[in-house]
Parts: structure tokens; C-alpha cells; sequence
């Protein structure tokens, strides 16, 4: 590799910024982008003038709804930042930042430390085993406690929380930081918003807390480094640099986490962080090659980080830009590209042309004529290409890993208001589905409506507010649904037929399944056990089609039926009248004969719920969690206040916040997210099947 694009690719540095909603995320993000130079005046989310989020709904709400990607500078380091939403219902923009992410800042609320998404998030980089920061924010408010949140991470997380820092007094006596790799305290200037600050002696009355966990850093550290591991046993002075170097290691190998502190809304540890950034997180050139299998052989091949290796990316987000057209997010992992050019995209086999190559400021942009390794960047006149698609080198395939998303929880019913918006809302739906994977339409035949599903009333209210806004459409909403699922409880085997005679030519196909169980949350799986003399090859595969099909429509309700193990066991063809069709219809009835035999019930979404109310509102709130069919899991308590955590079934959660805000009198708050899918009571299972009853 060049010398000059070492240093390149070693000065760079892909990081998303993740926390639960209100940690104070995209103030920080503010702050970076306001000390690197990037924007010369701060922007903030109560005034609605916040850089990252520039939707509408975005500064309406207050909260982060879309990740939005921005590079800036930092002592000779270029800096690919992408600020992720914090609420559960926008968890797809967590989840596919972090696929193509390098490192990671962790915010955490100095006063609620770690948060329900808080862990959410915390496991998502950690199936990626991202190296992370965790950046203790808030530490001005009243109730600020430091060491607490360092234990709730350690605790809750079960990441070993190493502090590289500590505050200079909590809450309103909060006015600075101590530096443990420096051993120096650092007092901020408000005048200048925090641009300048003095470093000082660390005050008399820190100097033995300082010193003890100065001695943890260093004990911990010397685990994974023999150089400083010997100087710590034979008592000699550990400069700096080694201790740099050390925590570096560690944090790369994900053996620790460093934790910093601050407070992003008051200008106090932000530069600071930024400098932890360029020193322990990695380079493009510090994280593995990227692993896929080449799609003609099936072998796993790598990418190294270099641009003389050949051209891959991996497409992570699709937008659609009111100026533009639609956007694909790519990240570079080999390899360059220019403008203009010619891409294969592997997963359509499809050549897709790179229009125009763009650097993404939030909602501003810049045009770029080559994209590098490493790059972050978002690409214009791909339009065949989809979130989690492969872009490579048409002579040097590689199919990288896709990316998987939860299935949606939740739906309504929408329909145009008159005959000339029916065709712009079908048309629009496609667009916002083409954008979020978590967001899926369909037609209901039976009713005759379109149904959109997603992951919670928020995400379906702010998709149906984008309808209206930016593409204009006029539609009647119904109210939210709960998406329930099917399943099966015994193993059965059971034949389908299809015979069709015709005068010129028939239909013909016989097919036996045997349906069983699967593993809880295991999905669907075939096993064919039948030779080819029997059912030829070409048939197996509309047989699994016809099984998906006929697990779509359920058997019970018409929700779909899920982990259910199917083994093709027999059946016939005719060499003259046996056709695809035939085979896909008979193994549609195959399945729905023997799933209507093997006991099927009705599955529900549980979700976690963390409620936190002041004390004297406890038993009434608890109480009213158990006539919601809640299952209490633990109460704590924090500062005076009352945790519950507890799961519930989603269907009772529906306008729980105003319930909530009238028990405790508008002081107590809760957080939720989708935890699993779990077998309904039998109480409810009868309600549903009697209200079906009574309508047909």
C-alpha cells in the first residue's frame, strides 16, 4: 500500500453515535460538529435548529427519527460520523449504522444511566463486536452520579466500564474533569461555549479518588500489556504514551470500554471526547477484512482494506432526496470507484451505474468524482439496488453478509381518500418500504384494504405524517392493530392434490408434508426426503414456495404461521401434465390440511416495559400493570423514584401514556420495546376466534 494512502485510511474513522432516546446524543453530535469546525454555530434540538436532524418531524418531536451521516476533521483525522435515533420504534437505522460502522460512542444520561434502549443498542454493536466510548452526559443535572452509571454499565451490560476520567464535583457543582491518563483536572471557559479551558492541579479533596482509579486504569490495562504490566510491578513512572497505546489495544480487542464524562449542553468534555475518538478508536485498517463468498464458487473470500484490491461496498440505507432522487448509503471496504462508472450489484445481478457520488452533510451535500476505501457515502442512479445489497467488481464478485431486521409488530389500515390519490399512495408506500425494511404493505383481499405494518405506533405515525408532507397523499388512517402470529403445537403428515383435467392438457400433482414444531423464534425450515424418481428436482422448489404461501394466509385467523419445521415425506408427478403450478397449489393444500389438525394457536408480542414513578404512585401502578396481563419482573429503586420492569403483551399498551400520566398525576414515564412473540391466554384466543365467528 502507498505510503500516502496509509496514512489516509490509518487518519480515518467510521463511529456512530447510539444511546437511548434523551441521552443527549445529537446535542453531542452539535458540539462535534461545532469544535471541529464544521458548523460555526451550534444548532439545538429544543429550538429545532439541530444540524443531524433536519426533518420536519424531527424538530417537531424533538428526537432523532432517521440516521443522518456528516464527516468533519479532528486534528489531521477525518471523521465519518452517524448519528442513530434513540427511540425502539427506529431501531433498523441502529441496526444497519452499525453493520458498516468501525467504532462507536455510547451516551449515557449521567442521571438515568443505562436505559432499556440503552441495552438495545449495547447488544446490536456487541453482535458486531464494535469497539466502543461510553460518554457519561448530563453530569450538570441534579441527580448526576457518575460511579452509578459506570456500575449500571457494568452491571445491566455486563461490559467491563473502564473510567479514563472522572467530575470535577455532580448536578450544578459540576465544572470540570479529571484527566487519569494526564493525572491533570480541566476547567472550562462558559464564556468561550467551552472552545478553551485550563488545566489545572487536581483539587486537594479529588486527589485520593483520583488516585484510586487511576490505580484501576493502570491494574486493568497491565493485564493486556507486558511493557506496562512490568513497569507497574517494578514501581517505575508509566508516561502517558504507553498508557495511550495500552488502552488503544484493549479497546480494539473489545476488552474494555473506556468511559469519559461531560456535559454536551453545557460545552463541558466534548473536545476531550473527540480526542478519544482519534486515539482509541479504529482505523479501516485496524478492524479485520471484510469476509464474503464469491457467488460462482461458494468459497469465502476477503477485502482488505486498500484501494488496490478490487472494488466492494456494502449498500446500508436507501432515502429518497426531494432534490435528488433516491439515495443508496454505501460504505467502501476495498477498492475504488468513480463517477460515472459501471458496478455489479450481486445480489440482482445487475450492472447499476454510479450517476453521482455524494458526501452527505445531514440533508447537504457535496460532489465527490471517486469513492475510497473506507468511504462512507451515498450514491445516486443505482436503481436496481436495495438495503443490504453487495456492490463489487463485475470480474471480482464478493456477496457480503446481508443484514437482518425484526418483523414488524403492528398495523393499521390505510386507504386513499379519492380515486386520484390511490395510485401516488400505492406509489409512495413502495417508496418508504424500498427505504425501511421494518416498514412492510400488503393488500387484504378480504376487506379489500392496504394494511402497513411496523414496529410501534410512533413509527406508524410518522411514516402516515411523511405520506401526507412530502409526497402529498391524501388517506384516511384507522387506528393501530396488533400484529398477531400463528403457529402449530403437534406433528402431523397430511396429502394435497391437484388434478386438473383439461381437453388439451391437464394439471397434475400430489404432495405429502410432514409439519412439526420448530425451536421458539427459529423460523421456517424444508427437508425434502423424497428421490427424484419420485418428485423431480425442478419441483421442490415451487413446493416450498406453495408451504410459504399457505403460511402467509394462516390457518386459524389469517395471521401468518411461523417456526414450523416442513418434511416433503411423498407424493407423484405425471411426466405429461405435471407443472409448477400444479405442484405449488398442491402443496398449498398439503400444508393447510395438516396445520388444521396439528392443534394451531395464536401468538402474541410481548414487549419490556420499564415504568418509573414516584414512590406513593407504586402499588396503584402496579396494580394496574397486572389487569393488563403484565408479568412483574423486578422493582428498584433510583434517586427516590420506583422502577417496574415488567412484560406485557402489546395489545394492552395502546394509550398507556396518557393512563399512566393520569395515575401519577403527569410524573410517571415509561419505556417499551418488542421483546418476543409468546402463546396468547386462552381466554383471549377464545375472544378473537368468537368475534370471527360472529363476523362471518
Amino acid at each position: 500500500m502507498q505510503k500516502k494512502e496509509e496514512i489516509r485510511l490509518r487518519n480515518l474513522r467510521n463511529i456512530g453515535i447510539m444511546a437511548h432516546i434523551d441521552a443527549g446524543k445529537t446535542t453531542t453530535t452539535e458540539r462535534i460538529l461545532f469544535y471541529s469546525g464544521k458548523v460555526h454555530r451550534m444548532g439545538e434540538v429544543d429550538d429545532g435548529t439541530a444540524t443531524m436532524d433536519w426533518m420536519d418531524q424531527e424538530k417537531e418531536r424533538g428526537i432523532t427519527i432517521t440516521s443522518a451521516s456528516i464527516a468533519c476533521n479532528w486534528k489531521k483525522h477525518k471523521i465519518n460520523i452517524i448519528d442513530t435515533p434513540g427511540h425502539v420504534d427506529f431501531t433498523v437505522e441502529v441496526e444497519r449504522s452499525l453493520r458498516v460502522l468501525d467504532g462507536a460512542v455510547a451516551i449515557f444520561c449521567a442521571v438515568g444511566g443505562v436505559e432499556p434502549q440503552s441495552e438495545t443498542v449495547w447488544k446490536q454493536a456487541d453482535k458486531y463486536r464494535i469497539p466502543r466510548l461510553a460518554f457519561i452526559n448530563k453530569m450538570d443535572r441534579v441527580g448526576a452520579d457518575f460511579l452509578n452509571a459506570v456500575s449500571m454499565i457494568k452491571d445491566k451490560l455486563g461490559a467491563r466500564a473502564l473510567p479514563i476520567q472522572l467530575p470535577m464535583g455532580e448536578g450544578e457543582m459540576f465544572n470540570g474533569i479529571i484527566d487519569l491518563i494526564s493525572m491533570k483536572g480541566l476547567v472550562y471557559d462558559p464564556t468561550s461555549l467551552g472552545s478553551t479551558f485550563d488545566e489545572i492541579d487536581i483539587p486537594s479533596d479529588l486527589s485520593k479518588v483520583a488516585n484510586e482509579y487511576r490505580t484501576k486504569l493502570i491494574e486493568t490495562i497491565s493485564e493486556h500489556d507486558d511493557v506496562i504490566l512490568e513497569k507497574y510491578l517494578d514501581g517505575e513512572p508509566i508516561e502517558e504514551d504507553d498508557i495511550v497505546r495500552a488502552l488503544r489495544k484493549g479497546t480494539l480487542d473489545v476488552k474494555y470500554f473506556p468511559v469519559l464524562c461531560g456535559s454536551a449542553f453545557k460545552y463541558k468534555g466534548v473536545q476531550k471526547l473527540l480526542d478519544a475518538i482519534v486515539k482509541f478508536l479504529p482505523s479501516p485498517l485496524d478492524v479485520p477484512p471484510i469476509k464474503g463468498k464469491n457467488p460462482k464458487t461458494e468459497r469465502e473470500e476477503i477485502r482488505k482494506a486498500n484501494d488496490e484490491e478490487p472494488f466492494s461496498a456494502l449498500a446500508f440505507k436507501v432515502s429518497s432526496d426531494p432534490f435528488v432522487g433516491k439515495l443508496i448509503y454505501i460504505r467502501v471496504y476495498s477498492g475504488t470507484a468513480q463517477t460515472g462508472k459501471s458496478i455489479y450489484n450481486v445480489n440482482t445481478h445487475k450492472h447499476e451505474r454510479l450517476g453521482r457520488i455524494l458526501q452527505m452533510s445531514a440533508n447537504k451535500r457535496e460532489d465527490l468524482k471517486e469513492v475510497k476505501t473506507g468511504d462512507i457515502v451515498a450514491a445516486v442512479g443505482l436503481r436496481f439496488t436495495r438495503t443490504g445489497d453487495s456492490l463489487t467488481h463485475d470480474k471480482h464478485q464478493i456477496l457480503l453478509e446481508t443484514m437482518r431486521f425484526p418483523e414488524p409488530v403492528i398495523s393499521i389500515a390505510i386507504e386513499p381518500k379519492t380515486k386520484a390519490d390511490e395510485e401516488k399512495l400505492l406509489d409512495s408506500l413502495d417508496r418508504l418500504a424500498e427505504e425501511d425494511p421494518t416498514f412492510q404493505v400488503k393488500y387484504d383481499e378480504d376487506t379489500g384494504q392496504t394494511i402497513i405494518s411496523g414496529m410501534g405506533e410512533l413509527h406508524l405515525d410518522v411514516i402516515s405524517k411523511r405520506l401526507f408532507r412530502e409526497f402529498k397523499v391524501n388517506a384516511n388512517v384507522g387506528k393501530p392493530q396488533v400484529a398477531y402470529k400463528e403457529t402449530i403445537t403437534q406433528k402431523i403428515r397430511d396429502r394435497g392434490s391437484f388434478i386438473k383435467q383439461a381437453a388439451s392438457k391437464g394439471q397434475y400433482a400430489e404432495v405429502e408434508l410432514e409439519i412439526e414444531p420448530n425451536e421458539k423464534a427459529a423460523g421456517f425450515e424444508f427437508n425434502n426426503k423424497v428421490s427424484p424418481e419420485i418428485i423431480p428436482k425442478q419441483f421442490i422448489k415451487p413446493i416450498i414456495d406453495g408451504v410459504k404461501e399457505a403460511m402467509l394466509g394462516g390457518v386459524l385467523l389469517g395471521y401468518q404461521v411461523v417456526d414450523v419445521k416442513v418434511t416433503l415425506t411423498g407424493g407423484s408427478y405425471d411426466e405429461q401434465e405435471s407443472t409448477e403450478l400444479a405442484f405449488k397449489i398442491a402443496s398449498t393444500i398439503a400444508f393447510r390440511n395438516a396445520a388444521m389438525k396439528a392443534k394451531p394457536v395464536i401468538l402474541e408480542p410481548i414487549v419490556k416495559v420499564e415504568v418509573n414513578v414516584p414512590e406513593d404512585y407504586l402499588g396503584e401502578v402496579v396494580s394496574y400493570l397486572n389487569s393488563k396481563r403484565a408479568r412483574i419482573e423486578g422493582i428498584s429503586s433510583r434517586k427516590n423514584v420506583q422502577i417496574i420492569n415488567a412484560t406485557v403483551p402489546l395489545s394492552e399498551m395502546f394509550g398507556y401514556a396518557t393512563e399512566l400520566r393520569s395515575l401519577t398525576q403527569g410524573r410517571g414515564i415509561y419505556t417499551m420495546q418488542f421483546s418476543h412473540y409468546d402463546l396468547i391466554s386462552d381466554e383471549k384466543s377464545a375472544q378473537m376466534l368468537e368475534g370471527v365467528r360472529r363476523v362471518g
